[in-house]
């Protein structure tokens, strides 16, 4: 009997808890990114109980480790809610956990911040400082040039460039939204000199058998042979090869140990952390002491975009943002270096300095305060109503007028549409 019992083969166990929070998020068709992290949150969460199972706790655990991220770690609030969310995610998705007290947690609020804005020249001296490489600073540039993102630059793919049309097509980026961009005219030939570079690695790949690239959507299984052709493999090929971490069934380990079919070897495209870290290292070389980021190009990219004239309509689409009220943080960016305000501390500085020479020519007709002053004819006077809506004084002469061929203006009395001009304008 014992040896019978012996010889049947062993139940198959139950999987781990963690194996089906990364199931529940597949089927949700959530980004790697988010697997990630929502693990490591539920992970955090039961080593932090002296690894209790979730099933075992209620709010004020839940709670009680909020609080310990918040008071202890001091985490910020964009933290704090994804935790929130990972936890939330467990209890609902996972769990089938649907309690009052999820509804009662309290949310931090999330205060909005102004991205960081490169300049022109800094810029230029931080793209320089990436000469190390050519194939990252190109990819700099690229990110400057079209205001990608970091993982939309990542994944393009050689079919994803149109030289015709000077476009570049982005596909799934942020929320699965597709978008066109412009292609810089200037990385023109640098892109083609890549894509010369990647065909010779992927003639390699052909050559020596290795399985294609991933291709998203069980497009393989349709398409059987696409995953080998040209137009799908990735502009920034990585050098080495890699296990997609998506193919390995959950409870798998990372070598690829276990029962079950091994996880092929594929090219994929370059790594993410590569890129940060080389533009981190050109952030001190190039003495820029601003907490910069490769987002930070996607700012700059907009803002630059803003003060050439275009139109935030414009903005909007090339940046692929569902609501125009996101593009405008960038408008503040603008008002920031005093651009539109003069501080009265010039003003005063100006005065203290000794005269001037008086300008001659034309110049002299529109004599200035004190050197620096804003002229007459500027921006903050042409928002004026014309005709002025102020009655001249009965003391004071007329004031000269420089072309006496025009006609004056004639003067209007203070009507309620002229005061609220008046008043709009200041």
């Amino acid at each position: 009997m014992d040896d019978r019992l012996a010889s049947l083969p062993d139940a198959p166990r139950p999987p781990r808890l963690l194996d089906l929070l990364r199931l529940q998020i597949r089927y949700m068709h959530y980004s790697l990114h988010t697997e990630r992290a929502y693990v490591h949150w539920v992970r955090a969460y039961i080593r932090y109980h002296g690894l209790r199972h979730p099933a075992e706790l209620s709010g004020a655990e839940v709670e009680a480790f909020l609080s310990w991220l918040a008071a202890e770690r001091q985490v910020s609030p964009s933290t704090h809610k994804q935790a929130l969310s990972a936890l939330l995610f467990l209890y609902q998705k996972v769990l089938g956990q649907r309690m009052p007290w999820m509804d009662e947690i309290g949310r931090p609020q999330r205060q909005a911040r102004l991205p960081v804005v490169l300049s022109h020249d800094e810029v230029a001296r931080l793209l320089a400082a990436l000469d190390a490489s050519p194939v990252l600073q190109l990819f700099g540039q690229l990110l400057y040039g079209t205001g990608l993102r970091l993982m939309e630059a990542l994944r393009l793919r050689v079919k994803d460039i149109d030289f015709e049309r000077r476009a570049i097509v982005v596909r799934e980026g942020k929320g699965g939204k597709d978008r066109v961009v412009m292609l810089p005219a200037a990385l023109e030939a640098p892109l083609r000199a890549q894509l010369a570079q990647a065909h010779r690695l992927w003639a390699a790949d052909r050559a020596a058998g290795i399985a294609g690239v991933q291709l998203p959507h069980a497009l393989a299984r349709k398409y059987p042979r696409a995953a080998d052709s040209w137009a799908w493999f990735w502009v920034f090929p990585q050098a080495t090869l890699s296990a997609d971490p998506r193919e390995r069934p959950p409870g798998r380990a990372a070598g690829g140990s276990g029962e079950g079919p091994a996880v092929p070897l594929r090219r994929h495209h370059l790594y993410d952390q590569t890129f940060q870290r080389a533009f981190k290292r050109a952030l001190l070389q190039a003495g820029i002491h601003k907490p910069a980021s490769p987002h930070t190009l996607r700012h700059s990219f907009a803002t630059h975009l803003l003060l050439s004239g275009y139109d935030i309509r414009t903005v909007q689409e090339l940046l692929g943002h569902a609501d125009v009220s996101t593009t405008m943080v960038y408008t503040h960016v603008l008002k920031l270096g005093g651009g539109a305000v003069r501080s009265p501390l010039d003003q005063l500085a100006a005065l203290s300095m000794p005269a001037a020479t008086p300008p001659s020519g034309p110049a002299a007709a529109f004599p200035f305060p004190f050197p620096g002053a804003v002229p007459p004819h500027s921006a903050r006077h042409l928002r004026e109503p014309d005709p002025p809506c102020y009655p001249p004084s009965r003391t004071d002469p007329s004031p000269p007028r420089l072309n006496p061929s025009v006609p004056a203006a004639p003067a209007c009395r203070p009507t309620p549409s002229c005061t609220a001009a008046a008043t709009s304008a200041s």
